[in-house]
């Protein structure tokens, strides 16, 4: 009859099992780094990828803005000429020309829309956390800003319908259309002979009542264009172009 032997199991000490222990422990640790490092490159390249499309959108906000603050200055200049003629003579002795080409001015209009889908993208997904204190307190600033000049455009365009219908009771429209369409093809081909031509014409005014006159200013002066539209532009051109450098710099992107 067959004696069937067991093999001895070695039976090991306790440094041995530490050292299994350390290994494993080593093994794991070194496994979570390499996945911490992974995805901090992978978030690294991420945020990148958001600090690029939003330079881009903030250089043509930029451009934008710098166009609708030229817009709005203009605007201004034009209407203060405008109040300094009634302010000093009957409309029915001044120049028709004028009263239309200034005048023209009273009713300005523009909105700007930020090229916001970079923005947007970040803050529904969470991602705006990923830039630096800094960038996304500026980030949160710009927006701000903008939201209170869109506020603004909202709350006065009622008063924009109400100019255009005053300014209907004594401006006849198609006099008014040209004067526009003139001032549209000055900011392209400037032909300062071709304005002074229509300010020394003479077309009909509807009506030369200075009540009405009068009503067409006060409801230009209440839109207050220095004030909000080219002081809110101003402010965010000065924010638009912080942001830029911080995220050139933050990001080098200085060469992209």
């Amino acid at each position: 009859m067959e004696v069937h032997h067991h093999p001895s199991v070695e039976k090991k000490n306790f440094k041995e099992y530490f050292l299994e222990f350390l290994m494993i422990f080593f093994a794991v640790t070194m496994g979570f780094f390499a996945e911490t490092i992974r995805e901090n490159i992978s978030e690294h390249n991420r945020v990148k990828v958001f600090a690029v499309s939003m330079l881009k959108d903030l250089e043509n906000d930029t451009a934008q803005l710098k166009n609708y603050h030229d817009y709005f200055e203009n605007a201004a200049n034009k209407l203060d000429t405008f109040m300094n003629m009634l302010s000093t003579d009957e409309p029915k002795n001044i120049s028709s020309g004028k009263l239309y080409w200034y005048g023209l001015f009273g009713a300005a209009h523009g909105n700007f829309i930020p090229n916001d889908a970079t923005f947007q993208e970040m803050k529904n997904s969470g991602s705006l956390r990923f830039f630096e204190s800094s960038i996304e307190k500026d980030v949160a600033k710009y927006d701000r800003l903008y939201r209170s000049l869109s506020s603004f455009e909202q709350t006065t365009e009622g008063l924009y319908t109400e100019l255009r219908k005053c300014r209907s009771q004594f401006f006849d429209f198609k006099y008014l259309d040209a004067a526009n369409i003139l001032y549209q093809k000055s900011k392209t081909s400037p032909n300062r002979a071709s304005i002074d031509s229509f300010i020394r014409s003479k077309p009909p005014l509807l009506s030369t009542d200075k009540m009405l006159f009068n009503q067409y200013v006060e409801l230009s002066r209440s839109r207050f264009l220095r004030v909000f539209n080219v002081a809110y532009s101003d402010s965010l051109v000065r924010q638009a172009s912080l942001l830029i450098s911080e995220l050139k710099e933050e990001y080098n992107l200085k060469n992209d």
